[in-house]
């Protein structure tokens, strides 16, 4: 697989290998051959995520994760699965940028009495799944996206984010 990881905060210097556990199990789980694949991880703080998050979705205000798939693959029908992407004309299969920021997952992960890694791990693969066309604004899709993240997190020897 191909994953850039852009370090800006310093706290984040254990996220590269984390990342690509969580990113290869994603990619296992949806069939995808990893070494086609190309994810970029931004790993900040929560200045540089608010910046992203007035810019991009015009909520000034920090967050955890943000995705900016390279195609939108999303299910024209709710609750479907959603596209397959394909490689382009390198052969390769570009899968779009991630975003997170260490402030609100540390007190995200504190808050709900999660280790920093378990929770690190899911919203990577939320990120990911986010790149991959699934999404959770109408009901079945996030039915859905909460479903496959919790089966993946289940291989991954995870517990279920969503029932704590």
């Amino acid at each position: 697989m191909n994953l850039e990881v852009t370090i800006e905060d310093a706290r984040w210097q254990q996220l590269e290998p984390l990342a690509a556990r969580a990113i290869k199990a994603v990619l296992d789980f949806c069939d995808l051959d990893a070494e086609l694949c190309e994810v970029s991880l931004l790993a900040c703080d929560d200045a540089r995520i608010a910046d992203l998050n007035a810019e991009f979705r015009e909520k000034p205000t920090p967050t955890n994760v943000l995705s900016w798939p390279a195609e939108d693959l999303t299910a024209d029908e709710a609750g479907q699965r959603p596209a397959r992407p394909a490689p382009d004309f390198t052969g390769e299969i570009p899968l779009g940028d991630i975003a997170i920021s260490f402030d609100t997952c540390a007190r995200e992960a504190a808050d709900a009495n999660k280790t920093m890694d378990d929770h690190v791990t899911h919203l990577i693969i939320h990120g990911v799944l986010h790149l991959l066309g699934y999404d959770h604004i109408r009901d079945p899709d996030a039915t859905l996206m909460e479903e496959v993240e919790v089966e993946i997190l289940g291989k991954m020897g995870i517990d279920d984010p969503y029932s704590m």
